[in-house]
Order: C-alpha cells, then sequence, then structure tokens
C-alpha cells in the first residue's frame, strides 16, 4: 500500500508539473502573438504625427511660387503708377496684388516652418514656369498708358499660365495639405483672370 501512495503520488506530482508547463507555454505563444500583432500594427498603421508633412515637391512650390508671386507683384504695382491705364486693367492689377500678397506671406510661414531659406533669385527660375525676363520688364517698366497695358497683359497671361502649371504639379506631387489647396485655387483663378486678360486684349 505504501508503494502504491507514492505511485500515485509521484503520478499526480507528474501531471501537475505537465499542465503547469503547458499552461506557461500557452501563456508564452499568446503573449508572443499579441506582441507581434502590436509590432505589424504599428508599421502598417499610418502615423498620425506624419500624416500631412511636406516633402520636396511642397517645399519647391512654396519657394517657386513665393518668388513667382513677387514678381506678378512688382509688375502690378509698375503698371498701378503710371498713366492712362484703361480702368479695367488697373482693376486686374489691383486684384492680383490683393490675391496673392496674403498668399506670399502663407508660403513665408512654410518655409519657415520648414527650416527653408526665404528668398529665391526670379533670375534662377525656369522661364518655362511663367516667369518674365530682366528685358522684358524693363520694357514694362519704360512703356506708359495703353502700350504698358498691352505689355502687362501679354506677359501677365504667360507669368499666370506658369503658375498654373506649377500649381498643377504640386496638386499631383506633394503631400502638405494646406499647400495642396493653395494650388487648387490658384488653377481655378489664375485660369479665370488668363481668360479676363485675353478679353482685356482684344478690346485694346
Amino acid at each position: 500500500m505504501k508503494n502504491k501512495s507514492l505511485c500515485f503520488s509521484a503520478l499526480a506530482l507528474g501531471t501537475v508539473i505537465a499542465l503547469s508547463s503547458c499552461a506557461a507555454d500557452q501563456g508564452q505563444q499568446a503573449g508572443t502573438s499579441s506582441k507581434s500583432h502590436e509590432t505589424e500594427h504599428q508599421m502598417t498603421a499610418p502615423s498620425e504625427s506624419a500624416s500631412g508633412a511636406a516633402n520636396e515637391a511642397d517645399m519647391d512650390f512654396a519657394s517657386g511660387m513665393k518668388a513667382h508671386h513677387e514678381q506678378a507683384l512688382s509688375m502690378s504695382s509698375d503698371l498701378l503708377g503710371k498713366n492712362q491705364i484703361p480702368a479695367e486693367v488697373r482693376k486686374l492689377a489691383e486684384q492680383i496684388k490683393s490675391a496673392q500678397a496674403p498668399e506670399i506671406e502663407l508660403m513665408e510661414s512654410w518655409l519657415a516652418q520648414w527650416g527653408m531659406p526665404q528668398t529665391m533669385d526670379h533670375e534662377s527660375m525656369d522661364h518655362g514656369e511663367g516667369m518674365i525676363s530682366p528685358q522684358d520688364i524693363a520694357l514694362l517698366e519704360k512703356a506708359d498708358g495703353p502700350e504698358a497695358a498691352k505689355l502687362f497683359l501679354e506677359q501677365m497671361i504667360q507669368h499666370h499660365e506658369g503658375a498654373v502649371q506649377m500649381a498643377k504639379t504640386e496638386i499631383a506631387d506633394g503631400s502638405y495639405p494646406e499647400a495642396i489647396k493653395v494650388s487648387q485655387g490658384i488653377v481655378e483663378s489664375q485660369n479665370q483672370e488668363i481668360q479676363q486678360m485675353k478679353e482685356l486684349l482684344k478690346a485694346l
């Protein structure tokens, strides 16, 4: 009887150890599975801090469009200082200034936020982007009256067409939501102004 009791005790003890070991293995596997799932989720879930971050296209857009707008403001201010400019052309120049000046300030804030330089040499920009050459700017500065109005409209149509292309590039390649939204507004408003300027040219 004594030997049988010892045998049963040993058997019971072995069963408890086996069950405990099994439970531990299951718990470890569950923990490993949980950690693995959590790691996978962290790798696949979008990072909230990264969402809306600016990429290279956004930075190029803000820097280039700021310089582009600055030239438009300079051209518009020059025209407004001249005599005998038709009222509708003068109104358009004022409209361009009022629309683009706040956008320059906005782009300056983006550039500061991204740690980028605030200035860009206008002459370094591709004329395919609609920038007006120094020689053509000089012609506008010397002209007056209807001749100046004609030059302004011709040059600003080219200028706007370049801005629209720059904005479309930002819409396609950018990732910063606010820059994309501004680009969409530029495409819409400047296309409308292009049509307006073409009509004004016909009337001169």
